[in-house]
């Protein structure tokens, strides 16, 4: 089920997301109307304190109007590799830092319209750094007992979709026998 791209409209340029409407001929000569939001992507992170706790951020989401409790994140510089940039935004978000960020999963966050891929990436054998925030950002950091993050995703206290995924997929990789 191929749909070909006859004709695309940028609506909107801006500094972390593109809008642009795309004429599409679907594989049986219906055509239709797409709305893409361009995203070049993003990294998040899952920074495990110790065997038992992970390291998660509060912050006040505009869009949604309420605060969050999440794992560390942020969107990718421009050619940027995604290992890198989750270093990055560790120490940026956290004041921590790692040498052992390892890629655990890639989520697209709505591929019905928009482009943007999450890299998720466990964080182990942390040191102590400085947070860097970006001028904008209010963020508390607050370590939580990982069972205990685990029961906030079951209760809908954590309703982040790149946290609820990059918690359950690093419980995978933690709780795996060796």
């Amino acid at each position: 089920m191929l749909e070909k791209c006859k004709s695309s409209s940028r609506i909107y340029d801006g500094r972390v997301l593109n809008l642009r409407v795309d004429q599409v001929l679907l594989d049986d000569g219906t055509q239709s109307t797409h709305e893409v939001v361009e995203h070049r992507g993003a990294v998040a992170i899952v920074p495990m304190l110790n065997n038992d706790h992970v390291l998660l951020i509060r912050q006040y989401r505009y869009a949604i109007g309420k605060e969050l409790l999440e794992i560390p994140a942020g969107t990718l510089e421009i050619g940027e590799d995604p290992q890198t940039a989750a270093k990055r935004e560790l120490e940026e978000e956290t004041g921590y830092r790692s040498e052992q960020v390892t890629k655990i999963v890639e989520i697209y966050m709505a591929p019905g319209y928009a482009t943007e891929k999450i890299h998720v990436y466990l964080a182990t054998n942390l040191q102590q750094s400085k947070t860097q925030l970006d001028e904008d950002e209010r963020i508390e950091t607050k370590p939580v007992r990982f069972s205990e993050a685990l029961q906030k995703v079951r209760s809908g206290e954590i309703c982040d979709a790149k946290t609820v995924c990059g918690l359950y997929r690093a419980g995978e990789l933690l709780t795996k026998p060796t």
